[in-house]
C-alpha cells in the first residue's frame, strides 16, 4: 500500500467522527446535510480520471484496443474452443457471469468479479495476486479450470490470425512455424514436472522461452487496452450528489427519498463508508469478514496472505522483464507477512452492485438482502486469521429497504455499445492438436 493512500482512511475517520453527534438522529432527507456529510459526499463523486496503465506502453493505442477486443471475445483461446474472456465477463451482466463460482472449461473456486472499475485498482483478483490489468489477463488463460490454454498455443494463434496488428504494435514474431523450437503446446506448470506442457517448455531454449513470454505479456497488454474502455458510467447517485453540492434545488428529486435516507445511513450510522469509500466505493484494501465456509468446503483459503506473496514473485509483475516501467510504488511497500492479510479478500466496488449478483468472493450470497442480513448477524469466527477489527454489527435501527434503495442508485448504464461485442468476425478454433 502506498503511503499517500494509507492516509485516506485516517481522513475519512476524522469526517466520520464529525458525524458522531448526529448518529442518534433519524436519516431524514429533509434535514439539511451537514458540512461533514457534504465532505463525504464530495469524496464519493465524480468518477476520477482514468490513471495511466502500470507497465503498458500500448494501453492507449487504438490498434491495441482493437486487438484486445477481438482477443477478449475469442473462444479459440481455450482448450476446448468454447471459453473466451467474455464467457465469465458477459457484457449484458455488467461484465460478470451471474454464477456463484466462475465456470470455464471446469469449475473455478471463486466468483468472477466485474471488470467495470478495475482500471483503478492497484491489485487484481479477489486475493490481489496480480498488480495490473495486463498481468491479470494472463492468469485465466493458463488456469486449468478457466481457459485451460497455454502460452505456446496462444503465440501460434496470434501468428495465424492476428499477425498484422500484433507486429504493428510489438514488432516481428519469432519463427513460430519451426515446431522443433516452438512446439504446439508448452507452458511452465509449477509443481508438475511430469506435465507434458511443462516438459515441452523446459526442452525449449531459454531465448525461445523468453520470446514466447513476451508474446504472452503483449497479448495481456492488448487485452488491457480494450478493458480500459470498460468504464463505470455516471449513476443517479452522482447526479444527486453533484446537484446537492452545487446547491441545485432539484437535487431532492434526483433519487427517491428512501435512497436519500439510505445514503445518510450508508455514510453515517451503518458505517458502510468505512470500507466502501471513494468514487469507486472501495478502499481498495483487503479485509477478513469471517465468511462461513461453503457447504462441503474443507480447505482453507488464506486470501491476501498468499496473493501478496504471489504478486511479488510474479514473472509479469510491475518492474519485471516484460513490464514497460520500473517504477512500482505499490510493490515497494507491500509486505506479504502483514498479519491482517490472513484470510482477507479485496473490498469490491459498489458501482453497479445491484447488477452483479451473487456476492462475496465465494458467490455465496444470492441477493443484496442476503449480504445485509450477514452484516446484521456476523455469524461465527474467522476460520483463518481474525475478523476485520473495524467490522461491527449493522445498527438494527438502520432500514434495510432504505439501504437497498440507495445501492440501486449506484447503477449506471453499460459502457458504449461498440465495446459490448467483438469488432470483427472471430476466427474458428484451431485444431487442439496444434498448428
Amino acid at each position: 500500500m502506498s503511503r499517500r493512500r494509507s492516509l485516506q482512511p485516517l481522513l475519512l475517520l476524522l469526517l466520520l467522527a464529525c458525524l458522531g453527534c448526529q448518529q442518534h438522529l433519524p436519516p431524514d432527507p429533509q434535514r439539511p446535510w451537514s458540512p461533514a456529510e457534504r465532505a463525504i459526499l464530495a469524496s464519493l463523486t465524480p468518477l476520477p480520471r482514468l490513471p495511466p496503465s502500470p507497465g503498458n506502453r500500448v494501453a492507449e493505442d487504438p490498434v491495441a484496443v482493437n486487438l484486445g477486443q477481438v482477443l477478449f471475445f475469442d473462444p479459440g483461446l481455450s482448450a476446448n474452443g468454447q471459453v473466451a474472456c467474455a464467457t465469465c465477463h458477459r457484457p449484458e451482466k455488467w461484465f460478470t457471469d451471474g454464477l456463484p463460482l466462475a465456470h470455464g472449461v471446469g469449475q473455478a473456486g471463486r466468483n468472477a468479479p466485474t471488470l467495470l472499475g478495475s482500471q483503478w485498482l492497484p491489485y487484481l483478483f479477489h486475493d490481489g495476486r496480480k498488480d495490473s490489468l495486463w498481468a491479470q489477463a494472463l492468469g485465466p488463460l493458463e488456469a486449468d479450470v478457466e481457459h485451460g490454454y497455454d502460452r505456446l498455443a496462444l503465440a501460434h494463434r496470434i501468428a495465424k490470425h492476428y499477425r498484422q496488428p500484433y507486429e504493428q504494435l510489438f514488432g516481428p514474431l519469432p519463427p513460430l512455424d519451426d515446431l522443433t523450437r516452438f512446439p504446439p503446446h508448452a507452458r511452465p506448470v509449477p509443481f508438475a514436472s511430469t506435465h507434458p506442457h511443462h516438459q515441452a517448455w523446459q526442452a525449449m531454449a531459454e531465448a525461445d522461452r523468453l520470446a514466447v513470454n513476451a508474446i504472452f505479456a503483449n497479448a495481456g497488454k492488448a487485452l488491457e487496452a480494450y478493458e480500459r474502455k470498460l468504464l463505470p458510467q455516471e449513476a443517479p447517485f452522482d447526479r444527486f450528489a453533484q446537484k446537492l453540492l452545487a446547491g441545485d434545488p432539484t437535487a431532492a428529486t434526483a433519487i427517491p427519498l428512501a435512497a436519500q435516507r439510505g445514503l445518510r445511513d450508508f455514510i453515517g450510522r451503518a458505517q458502510c463508508v468505512n470500507c466502501h469509500n471513494g468514487p469507486l466505493f472501495t478502499d481498495k484494501g483487503f479485509h477478513n469478514l469471517a465468511l462461513p465456509p461453503l457447504p462441503g468446503q474443507t480447505s482453507l483459503d488464506v486470501g491476501r496472505a498468499l496473493g501478496a506473496q504471489s504478486v511479488k514473485a510474479d514473472d509479469f509483475r510491475c518492474g519485471s522483464l516484460y513490464s514497460d516501467t520500473q517504477r512500482c510504488e505499490e510493490l515497494r511497500f507491500l509486505n506479504p507477512k502483514f498479519e491482517d492479510f490472513m484470510g482477507a479478500f479485496k473490498t469490491p466496488s459498489l458501482r453497479n452492485v445491484a447488477q452483479t449478483a451473487p456476492y462475496m468472493h465465494t458467490g455465496q450470497f444470492a441477493t443484496l438482502d442476503d449480504v445485509l442480513a450477514f452484516y446484521r448477524t456476523l455469524p461465527g469466527n474467522a476460520r483463518v486469521g481474525h475478523r476485520e477489527l473495524v467490522l461491527t454489527l449493522l445498527d438494527p435501527e438502520v432500514s434495510q429497504a432504505d439501504l437497498l434503495a440507495f445501492l440501486q442508485t449506484l447503477t449506471g448504464p453499460l459502457p458504449e455499445a461498440q465495446w459490448l461485442h467483438p469488432p470483427q468476425p472471430i476466427p474458428p478454433p484451431d485444431d487442439p492438436r496444434g498448428p
